[in-house]
């Protein structure tokens, strides 16, 4: 029987194991600027996926994912061991990770967006100094027609 309540509690907390494990136990600098955004884990309680982002050193600087990729790999082992450690469960699921790229969709969505408000604003703008090609509102009836 599937209880999703329990891997959903499950999930959050392994998220919240190795996002602390990253920063304070494991030693691998190509970590550094790795953030742990989500988790899930399977029905079974057996798999658990761990979605991160990479950021870069500075602003300008593109992040290095396959650099992080590779150390994410690397640790696995040892993440699941401290997973297993604090989670006390009888199974510790196994462990593995996914790029979330969800930040840079949503950015680009919001840039996406604030294009369309300015271009909607500036319609609005020329649309408030027209004036109609006819004499009034054609759509009115004039009085001599009432």
């Amino acid at each position: 029987m599937v209880d999703h309540a329990r891997a959903a509690r499950m999930a959050k907390r392994i998220q919240q194991i190795v996002a602390s494990a990253i920063e304070r136990e494991i030693k691998d600098p190509r970590l550094e600027f790795v953030t742990i955004t989500d988790a899930r884990v399977t029905g079974d309680l057996h798999d658990a996926t761990v979605f991160y982002t990479v950021r870069g050193k500075t602003v300008d600087e593109e992040p290095n994912l396959a650099q992080a990729e590779r150390a994410l790999e690397k640790a696995r082992g040892q993440l699941r061991k401290i997973v297993g450690d604090q989670l006390s469960v009888r199974f510790t699921p196994t462990l593995s990770f996914s790029f979330d790229s969800v930040p840079e969709v949503s950015a680009h969505m919001e840039e996406l967006l604030a294009k369309a408000r300015a271009q909607d604003e500036a319609i609005r703008a020329q649309a408030a100094q027209a004036t109609p090609a006819a004499d009034g509102d054609p759509y009115k009836p004039s009085r001599d027609e009432q």
